[in-house]
């Protein structure tokens, strides 16, 4: 990697990967996704995500109404779903041969390790920061100086991506540069323009 290369930091669903919440989810429980969200359990999947509890135990208590789970075919039809973004292998593949160092970083449970299964992102990207095995998530400061400690750089050697704006905000907020996803070729637009790629 170019010394003068920033560390870039991905956020991975909706990012780099589709997110099965919206429609894949709902759609296996028979629901819409605003009925998910009014019969969900208001942290259980936070806690998920944060390995404060295992996949069993979030089955167990995800709906607010006690509804049995069939966790095994839920997590199959998840697993099946997960896909690239348009646009974001070839731009992951490209920064890859360019010697980018590239890491994860994602509020996700230990089903990211299904996505790795399906896609293999580790051929590009490392598993660096994964909220199930930091016990941090997005937006928190922590997460953030967290992941600055553990590369030990400066804030600004640091280039962070992700769908949401809050998350953004956040990595501005802590001295890091942050780019708002927006597509595959916004992106490319906002590594040209940083000589990240040509």
């Amino acid at each position: 990697m170019n010394a003068l290369q920033p560390i870039l930091l991905f956020d991975v669903m909706e990012t780099l990967v589709t997110d099965p919440f919206r429609d894949v989810i709902p759609d296996f429980f028979g629901l819409s996704l605003d009925e998910l969200l009014a019969a969900k359990h208001p942290t259980a999947w936070i806690d998920f995500e944060k390995g404060l509890i295992s996949q069993d135990e979030y089955f167990r208590v995800c709906f607010l109404d006690g509804r049995t789970v069939d966790g095994k075919t839920l997590v199959n039809r998840v697993a099946a779903s997960y896909d690239w973004l348009d646009g974001m292998r070839p731009l992951l593949a490209e920064l890859h041969a360019r010697r980018h160092e590239m890491h994860a970083f994602s509020n996700y449970p230990v089903w990211y390790e299904l996505i790795e299964a399906r896609l293999g992102l580790s051929r590009y990207i490392d598993w660096t920061f994964v909220s199930c095995h930091t016990g941090l998530r997005k937006p928190d400061p922590q997460a953030y100086r967290h992941a600055i400690d553990i590369l030990g750089v400066d804030p600004p050697e640091c280039l962070f991506i992700d769908d949401r704006q809050v998350n953004v905000d956040a990595a501005l907020n802590v001295g890091m540069d942050a780019i708002l996803m927006r597509g595959a070729e916004d992106l490319r637009g906002e590594l040209r323009r940083r000589h990240i790629i040509d």
